[in-house]
């Protein structure tokens, strides 16, 4: 084997090569070079002293080469280095001092992203004097490997075999680079998706989107800003009371997260936490995804973002669209369809499935109204009936007990709550506010709609602009959406996302744009295992991506990966022979030979990680 250079678009590219003879379509023997290993671009690895390609071919041949790769590829028979030390009694070096070395993939991706050249060159139009690049990638690091407070975060820096920032680094320049962050959002998001097209070769043909929430630990939420002269809404407050996904009544904003048919993050945007979900959507379409140049998509949403403005806007852009529409308050045409056993196909036990194309109106946002032609789907799958009927039991029965003696319950405040949607709406007299007393109550409750709710379990309805997709495939691809709370939970869990301790709103969206670069980083990582075919996990049907591991899992094995210090400036690797992390460097194609390095051979394993394949 030898080290070859061809040219690659323009660029001198250097492969490890193993020249063979083979026969020809003629018969005869010929001489062929086969590629062993894609090394990558010549100014990679170039070290800038003369006669690099000299050096490095005749290092290979001793056994020693300059490239840390290429170790597992030299010669058996090259000479063995051995290794003599001297400890002192009293040298720090007696004591192991294992530092992280996981920092160096985690670089890559960020790399790989256009993130390094973004923050440089807007570093040098700003005049900015700090280490901005430092700082945010002491953030995106420290959200996937050890979350912690921003201060705290700076305080990792001693924690990377080699420091992210430099002696002499004010800490609360950490967020001046928020400020930065927040100020440049639409820019990163743009530069990192233009990025995952030219390298990972994006291209979603679905694009899902959903919306969830981040509490904080604080009472009152955030006043407006008005004006005094004419009472307008100058600014408004970020922070404030909302339906909380954990059923907490503290502040919140809400978060809406477009994410590609692989898993992958697109873009985030942040919200005051009162705000519907379905006015988080036109605006995250028009500032994130519009303006990245993507071909026809679909998005895929739940029932919360299904409104005329939406549909009308992605039909007008040339888009299409899923969304999920709620059975209990469609019209009573549309359940009494739902619910007709005719024309319902079952292809699989207890699952059924039926469509309909028709023609409907619907109200812009100039409130002007149109006709569209969209596909109704609606399917009933025994399995989801059992579990609502699980999950709604303990309310269910409150609700017969109520019914049948009122006057022996007291109704706690959740219960209430879920109770206002079964009441009957002709019982409060408008004009004097007057109810009926407890004794009474069983007027109260509309035993129809308890009936039609229960009726309604396992049912779901689809709207779709996509005519002539199957019907299985349109149930499929809104199945998908399902797994966007799987990034969810690993921002809130793994990455630690909430509870928000940030105040002002530019620190709360520069947190929530690293926590999602983190989690794309994250993503990719997992992306990676997979496509390896190292791990072969069952993917959910519809469904193009998987973990191939958890993000807990990464996490950890992320956090093995350490180096040891030794005298004479040698280097030994920590903990190579756990599961998972081993599982993530042979994805990588990362090669660590049993061996010490010195200090220059570590930084070459850095620049030899491809990120995509």
């Amino acid at each position: 084997m030898h080290i070859d250079v061809t040219d690659n678009n323009g660029k001198p590219y250097l492969k490890l090569v193993k020249s063979e003879r083979v026969e020809n379509a003629a018969g005869k023997k010929v001489s062929r070079k086969r590629v062993v290993k894609s090394i990558g671009p010549l100014d990679r690895y170039d070290d800038g002293k003369p006669d690099y390609i000299g050096r490095l071919r005749r290092s290979f041949k001793a056994g020693q080469p300059l490239i840390a790769m290429l170790v597992p590829y030299c010669s058996n028979d090259s000479p063995i280095e051995k290794y003599s030390f001297q400890f002192n009694e009293g040298d720090t070096v007696c004591f192991g001092q294992t530092k992280l070395f996981s920092g160096i993939l985690l670089e890559r991706v960020v790399e790989e992203l256009g993130l390094q050249n973004f923050f440089s060159a807007y570093k040098g139009f700003t005049k900015i004097q700090y280490d901005v690049y430092g700082f945010a990638k002491l953030m995106i690091f420290g959200r996937i490997l050890k979350p912690a407070s921003k201060l705290a975060t700076v305080g990792q820096n001693g924690n990377y075999y080699s420091p992210i920032l430099d002696d002499g680094f004010n800490p609360d320049n950490i967020y001046d680079t928020m400020d930065f962050i927040a100020d440049n959002h639409d820019k990163i998001i743009r530069r990192m998706n233009t990025n995952l097209v030219k390298k990972a070769s994006r291209r979603p043909e679905v694009i899902y989107y959903d919306v969830t929430n981040f509490y904080y630990h604080i009472e009152d939420p955030d006043d407006d800003i008005i004006d005094e002269d004419d009472g307008t809404v100058l600014e408004q407050g970020l922070r404030k009371m909302g339906v909380s996904k954990e059923k907490l009544k503290q502040p919140i904003v809400q978060m809406g997260l477009f994410m590609d048919d692989e898993g992958l993050p697109i873009s985030v945007e942040v919200f005051p936490g009162n705000t519907l979900d379905h006015q988080t959507l036109q605006k995250s379409l028009n500032r994130s995804v519009e303006g990245l140049e993507l071909s026809r998509f679909i998005l895929v949403g739940d029932r919360g973002v299904c409104i005329g403005p939406a549909i009308l806007n992605l039909l007008d852009d040339g888009n299409g669209y899923i969304f999920a529409k709620s059975v209990l308050k469609s019209s009573a045409s549309e359940r009494a369809w739902i619910y007709s056993e005719k024309d319902y196909v079952c292809d699989s036990p207890g699952f059924k499935h039926k469509s309909k194309v028709r023609r409907r109106k619907v109200k812009g946002e100039d409130g002007e109204t149109r006709e569209i032609t969209e596909k109704v789907v609606a399917y009933w799958s025994e399995k989801y009936a059992r579990r609502a009927a699980k999950e709604n039991a303990s309310f269910l029965e409150f609700l017969d007990k109520l019914v049948e003696s009122p006057a022996n319950f007291r109704i706690t405040a959740l219960q209430a709550k879920r109770l206002r949607g079964f009441l009957s709406k002709n019982i409060v007299n408008k004009k004097t506010g007057e109810v009926l007393s407890s004794s009474e109550w069983k007027a109260l409750v509309d035993i129809e709609k308890i009936e039609a709710y229960k009726r309604s379990f396992g049912y779901y309805q689809i709207v779709t602009s996509e005519l002539t997709m199957d019907t299985k495939e349109v149930i499929d691809k809104y199945r998908g959406l399902s797994q966007i709370e799987n990034q969810f939970s690993l921002m809130k869990g793994t990455l630690d996302t909430r509870p928000l301790h940030v105040r002002t709103p530019k620190h709360i969206s520069a947190h929530l744009l690293v926590c999602m670069i983190a989690l794309t980083v994250l993503r990719i990582i997992q992306n990676r295992i997979v496509k390896s075919g190292f791990v072969r996990p069952a993917a959910e049907k519809g469904v193009s991506w998987t973990m191939g591991l958890s993000g807990d899992r990464v996490q950890d094995a992320l956090n093995k990966w350490q180096v040891d210090k030794l005298p004479s400036d040698y280097y030994r690797f920590m903990n190579l022979d756990d599961p998972d992390l081993k599982l993530i460097l042979d994805a990588f194609d990362i090669k660590i030979p049993l061996k010490l390095f010195k200090r220059a051979e570590l930084k070459q394993i850095k620049s030899g990680i491809d990120i995509f394949i």
